[in-house]
């Protein structure tokens, strides 16, 4: 497979999950930074090659092998972002763009050296699973911040956002996956949240809210 193609199919399987129903070429072009036409000429290569099912004017789903093949890609992503982290001590915020780049490298051998080296990690740094050689993983029991009752507990597990800004702002407010949290009250004219991380009290707004994970204890 070329870069590009996988490319898509990891696109596909983000905007479709594992059950992998219909995406439009639309949202696919959207999601790729691309024009609809160069999706539809993608999606029929693809289709060539077994990973997608493909149907004019109704969308592109992925096969079970496309499956098979995004989760492969996936695992590599992910397992190169822990290594990033742990091993050569890139922050959170650097190793996604990163990982892009090292997820097409063709070598199995090279990925399962990685993951015993890395003692077969579950999450990667921003707290999303990484499949196992053989396409499994298992989601954790989350809810975004925002949706948590007030009052309540939890730990953060993960971001939903994974942007470089966010991240750092996370930093910068001395957040970060294991804290734990207490919401305390919400304000009713904006839903921002008051919250007490790590013995401090502190004032978060509804968009931070909406892209934190937290287990609930």
């Amino acid at each position: 497979m070329t870069r590009a193609e996988e490319n898509y199919i990891k696109a596909i399987y983000h905007l479709g999950g594992k059950e992998s129903f219909s995406i439009s070429t639309n949202a696919i072009s959207k999601e790729m930074k691309t024009k609809p036409s160069s999706v539809t000429d993608m999606a029929k290569k693809l289709a060539e090659k077994g990973l997608v099912n493909y149907i004019k004017y109704k969308g592109v789903c992925l096969t079970k092998k496309g499956i098979k093949t995004a989760l492969t890609i996936i695992r590599k992503h992910r397992l190169w972002e822990v290594f990033l982290f742990k091993k050569l001590d890139f922050s959170w915020d650097e190793v996604h763009e990163v990982a892009e780049q090292l997820e097409h490298i063709k070598s199995e051998k090279l990925i399962d050296k990685i993951d015993e080296l890395l003692d077969f990690p579950k999450y990667d740094p921003h707290g999303d699973p990484i499949p196992s050689k053989n396409g499994h993983f298992q989601e954790r029991a989350k809810q975004l911040l925002s949706e948590l009752p007030i009052p309540s507990k939890g730990i953060c597990v993960g971001v939903k956002n994974t942007s470089s800004a966010f991240l750092r702002f996370l930093d910068k407010n001395q957040i970060a996956l294991g804290d734990a949290i207490e919401v305390l009250e919400k304000e009713a004219f904006d839903d921002s949240l008051y919250i007490n991380i790590n013995g401090q009290k502190l004032h978060v707004s509804n968009q931070i809210a909406t892209n934190l994970f937290i287990k609930k204890e």
